[in-house]
This record gives structure tokens, sequence and C-alpha cells, in this order.
């Protein structure tokens, strides 16, 4: 009896341009690709929708400047109706209030020109993001929110100078200095106890200078999750000062213990950022659902059960999962995502090794416990992992680091 091949599924991503040369570029530029991608292309916003009513994309692209109907409208009306699709802006510079309009129903902005290899390496890792988190649930959760915050412009022009042959610490300094908002919040956090600097540092420039450029990096893109959210609209047992207090201390400790654990320097910046934006699902939630995000902070306090544990049943999905698919979307490395999405749960990823996932468990169960003051937590540290690594005899020196850092709180 013979059998039929399994045919590959190809994954459906939409273009829309309403230049047509633009268009065929991508056309010709992405040839390689067809057998990955059944592609289609659009040259208006309603030829796209007239598109979509037909057959479900994964991902749409889009540009913003388009006549009749602009890219923003159009990702507005996508999100709506077509909440699973993943939207990018591939765009070059347009108006400001037109950005504005585009940032909460966008995922991911993409900058003209843009080269073939990484505007697949883009949709292809959103791709396996929505394949890491199948849950159903969280895929709708995500795309719902009205607020989810896409990447800063300040962070993708960092990253380009710090990729750069000859990255250059002025620059970094002035890319940072043209955000008033974000210069503010970074000026306060570095002048914390935190970072035990015994000067007063008055300009980015100095920061970046003071505190090298992956710190910087890390904290524009916390301040950017921060600054995203309206005070007013959080639930009243919600304290943003506390979220964001924690999440330097944990950040802090992630990188003290991954700098006595190993030199490698790209492990104790992923450590950082991690430990900086673990938390990030937790202001997602509570800023888009504030009234049942209120209610899940109720019956932790009542029925003394876990964050996820009560998060679930309400959200279909948990703050680390939502953070993680945000931070995957945005490209961030895979080592953070992972780390965002299980440092509550440690052993449920896959792999055996010391990484950031390590480092920002470790710092987040010691921070609930010096906070607590009593050396306890409803937070545990998740033994079987680490034994499984072989460090399980570490906990006790990295406790007296975490209360060493910690002595000083943030101001």
């Amino acid at each position: 009896m013979s059998t039929v091949p399994e045919q590959v599924v190809k994954r459906r991503v939409l273009f829309v341009d309403d230049e047509p040369h633009i268009l065929q570029g991508l056309r010709r530029m992405l040839h390689p690709y067809r057998n990955e991608w059944e592609m289609s292309f659009a040259e208006s916003a309603h030829d796209a929708l007239g598109l979509m009513e037909k057959q479900p994309y994964d991902v749409v692209v889009t540009d913003i400047r388009m006549p009749v109907m602009d890219g923003a409208e159009f990702l507005n009306i996508v999100m709506r109706k077509y909440p699973q699709t993943i939207r990018f802006v591939l765009s070059g510079h347009c108006e400001k209030e037109t950005i504005f309009r585009s940032v909460g129903p966008t995922h991911q902005f993409i900058s003209k020109p843009c080269d073939a290899d990484t505007l697949r390496s883009l949709v292809a890792r959103a791709f396996a993001l929505r394949d890491l988190m199948s849950s159903g649930n969280l895929k709708n959760l995500v795309s719902r929110l009205q607020t989810l915050p896409s990447l800063p412009d300040t962070y993708t022009q960092l990253m380009a100078e710090l990729r750069s042959a000859d990255p250059s610490i002025r620059v970094i300094g002035e890319l940072v200095s043209r955000d008033v908002g974000m210069s503010a919040k970074i000026l306060q956090l570095v002048n914390s106890a935190f970072f035990g600097l015994r000067n007063h540092v008055s300009s980015p420039l100095q920061a970046a200078t003071l505190l090298g450029t992956e710190t910087l990096r890390s904290l524009v893109l916390m301040t950017h999750v921060f600054s995203q959210v309206e005070q007013a609209k959080l639930p009243s047992s919600f304290s943003l000062e506390e979220l964001s207090r924690h999440s330097m201390a944990v950040g802090a400790v992630a990188k003290a213990v991954v700098k006595q654990e190993s030199g490698d320097k790209k492990l104790v910046d992923d450590s950082y950022m991690a430990g900086l934006l673990h938390d990030s699902g937790k202001l997602i939630l509570a800023t888009n659902q504030p009234e049942a995000y209120g209610q899940v902070l109720t019956e932790i306090a009542e029925k003394r059960i876990s964050l996820e544990a009560a998060e679930r049943p309400v959200f279909g999905a948990t703050h680390a999962e939502v953070g993680a698919y945000l931070l995957g979307l945005w490209g961030l490395p895979d080592p953070i995502v992972e780390a965002v999405a299980f440092h509550h749960a440690p052993g449920q990823c896959l792999g055996q090794r010391f990484c950031p996932l390590t480092a920002v468990h470790i710092a987040d169960v010691l921070v609930y416990e010096l906070d607590s003051g009593s050396g306890e937590s409803s937070e545990k540290m998740d033994m079987g992992y680490l034994e499984a690594l072989g460090v399980q005899a570490r906990v006790g020196a990295w406790r007296e680091l975490g209360s060493r850092i910690l002595q000083e709180p943030l101001r």
C-alpha cells in the first residue's frame, strides 16, 4: 500500500506597499525563499484586506505611508479582524504622528532598505517564537493588547552603532539624549545606589562612559517599557515603583551572579537585560486589563497561591509568557527570551547549562527572599534544576552576594 508523502506547510506572508517597484523588488529579493513562504503582494491596504478575507496570513509586512488608507489604519483593522496575524512595518522615514498611531498595532518596525537575509531572519524568528509559544490563548491575548510596546527607535540605532567597526561612546550618548523622557529616567537610574557611582552623572554621554554601552542598551529597553504606562490605568494594588525597583534589583543580582561564576561578557550582558525585563509581562497585563489584573492580585493575597496559578485561569497565559512573546517579537536574543519565559520554572526549559535563565531565576528568588526580611518567600529556588547543573552548593554564596548588593535600596 503506497503512502502519500506529507506536504510541507508553507507560512503565508503578505507584503503591502503602494509603490509597484518596491513590491517587484521584494518579490525578486525573496524569490529564494519561495519554498518556505507562500507570498502575496498588494498595492494598497484595501487590496490587502481583500486578500485576507479569502485566506489567513501568518504575517503581514506593510509600508506606513500609503494613500487613501495608510499603514497605521490598515494594521489597526488587521489587529481587530485577524488578531493572530503577526504585524510588521517595513518603511523609511515618515511623520511622527503616523508612527505614533502605528505603535499599538505594530509588533516590530523594520527600516528600509532591508536585505533579504535580515527580513527573512526577522520573519522566521516570529514564526519560531509563535511555535514555541504554542498556546492559542496566548497568541490571542498578545495580539489584542492595545499598548504592547514596540521596539524603540533609540535601541535600534544603538544596536547599529554597537555593530559598527568602531562604536563611538559620543554617538551613543547623543542617541539617548534625543529622547528627553528616556534620558531623564536613565539618569535617575544610574544615579541610584545600585550602580555605586561616586560622582553624580549629569548626561547620557557620561552615563555611557561610566557604565558601558551594553548596560546603557539594557536600560534603554527597560525605560521604554515602563514609559508606555499610564499610572491612572493601573490597578490600585499594583505598584509601578515597586516593580521598577524589583526589576533593577534582579538585573543587578543576576549580573553579579554571572560575574562570580563566569567571565563571559555576553552572558553577563544578556543576564542583566533579562533581569531588567523579566517581569515586563506584568506591566503589559496590568496596563491593558487593569480590572482583571487587580482581581488576580486580590486572589493571590486571599488564597496565598502563586502569581502564575492566579494568572492562567484569567488570561490563559502567564506574565512570563507574555513578556517573552514581546521580547521575541522585538528580536532579542534567544537566551534573553528563554530567561523571561521560564524564570519561575527553569526546569521546564530544555538545556543543561548555566545561562541567563539560571541567573535570573536565582536573582528573582533571592531578591524576594531578601526583601521579605525573613529569608522566606513565596518564590522558591528550583533545586532540582540547580542540581542538574551541578551548582546547588553555590546557593549560599549567591545569597551573601545578593545581600551585599541590596544593602542600599534603589531611590
